[in-house]
């Protein structure tokens, strides 16, 4: 093994990196029912680009995860963030729909550097209780993600270029990415693996590992009620309540600021309250959150309110299961990242497909949808935590 000196990034590229995936794939939410009609392709239809977007990206995630434990997680990024942007210019430019999907999975393959390598270099530049109130606090500095990209994506449909115009911005934004990579990410992996790492025997030990498979069914039901809602969201708000995309955009703060809180809350009671039962706590409240939804799915404000329930319980638990799934697979990080986010993503995707099934032009839908994949993941959780307590 080759010797690297360690340094710790700043929060603030983490925030980025973590960052730009969710954004590119949140900002489509709003431009979905135009590429419906400019394509000419059925609501279901248009809606392949969120769960296709899972699909290159649990491929990506197992490929950059071992290749940063081969060149280094700095290099990894910027190969990755160069593939993303080949992918963004494939958007621009697609002239038919099997090509704008074939850019998406491009996009979504190179994006994928963004989450697995990030997470990695988390995890090994931070543990413990620390390492629980990096995640607790770049998780609230992401709350605005969620936010940012159903904001931008309305407005530049409305008042620059239509659909187009995401795309464009997209590019622009892989370009910024990229420079500030280069300029600011230090290498975090201390020493650069050498030997031939086997893939199979780090996926035997994490299919023998229980916290991994109920934590990555966890991780995989969160975002996917998340990025379910995306591509539901966007139909039932203006479609049945009349909004415009602008409008819809702007009520993705509501997701900003369940996801500041229940972040907010988790980094304060971290070390305080076990992780297992901040965990347990928060999908209660997203449960709860989930039923409600059902009761106020008609009206605007009361369908804001449980949202907003549910997504700050979400974001309360996911910290500590981010920080806490890989615990004692230090030696080979990048890799075993990269298999638990191929897992994990594909359960994403097919998440997103169910919801894309389910979908019938009904408001009924979300609420169901969410109540079943809460219900499930606490069940899972709350099993675990009483056979890890005895």
């Amino acid at each position: 093994m080759k010797n690297v000196q360690k340094k710790v990034p700043s929060i603030l590229i983490i925030i980025a990196l973590v960052g730009f995936p969710q954004i590119s794939e949140s900002i489509f939410a709003p431009v979905l029912p135009a590429l419906s009609r400019a394509f000419n392709v059925s609501a279901q239809t248009s809606q392949l680009t969120m769960s296709s977007y899972f699909i290159g990206f649990a491929v990506g995630v197992v490929f950059w995860g071992w290749l940063s434990d081969r060149i280094g997680r700095r290099q990894a990024m910027l190969w990755g963030i160069v593939v993303y942007l080949i992918g963004n210019l494939g958007l621009l430019f697609a002239g038919q729909f099997p090509l704008l999907m074939t850019a998406r999975l491009l996009q979504a393959f190179g994006a994928a550097v963004g989450s697995v390598v990030t997470q990695t270099i988390m995890r090994e530049s931070f543990s413990g209780v620390c390492g629980e109130r990096v995640f607790a606090q770049v998780s609230a500095a992401m709350s605005l993600s969620p936010a940012l990209g159903p904001l931008i994506g309305g407005a530049l449909q409305t008042y620059w270029g239509g659909y187009h115009s995401v795309f464009f911005a997209l590019v622009i934004m892989a370009m910024l990415l990229w420079g500030y990579t280069k300029l600011r990410l230090p290498e975090t992996l201390t020493q650069v693996v050498t030997q031939t790492i086997s893939w199979w025997q780090v996926a035997g030990r994490l299919v023998r590992t229980p916290r991994v498979w109920v934590y990555g069914v966890l991780i995989s039901g969160i975002n996917g009620v998340l990025f379910s809602y995306y591509a539901e969201a966007p139909f039932v708000f203006e479609t049945h309540f009349g909004l415009s995309a602008v409008q819809y955009g702007w009520s993705g703060m509501v997701i900003a600021a369940a996801s500041l809180v229940g972040a907010s809350l988790a980094t304060t009671l971290v070390g305080r309250v076990t992780p297992e039962t901040l965990i347990d706590v928060g999908l209660r409240l997203a449960l709860i959150g989930s039923v409600a939804l059902f009761v106020g799915i008609q009206q605007l404000v009361s369908a804001f309110i449980a949202i907003f329930l549910a997504f700050t319980g979400i974001n309360l638990a996911l910290p500590m299961v981010l920080n806490r799934v890989l615990i004692g697979f230090e030696d080979v990080m990048g890799t075993a990242s990269g298999l638990l986010s191929l897992g994990y993503y594909l359960g994403i995707s097919a998440l997103t497909l169910l919801m894309s099934t389910m979908h019938n032009g009904t408001v009924w839908v979300l609420p169901q949808y969410m109540t079943l994949v809460v219900a499930v993941m606490l069940i899972g959780s709350v099993g675990l935590h009483r056979v890890m307590a005895d």
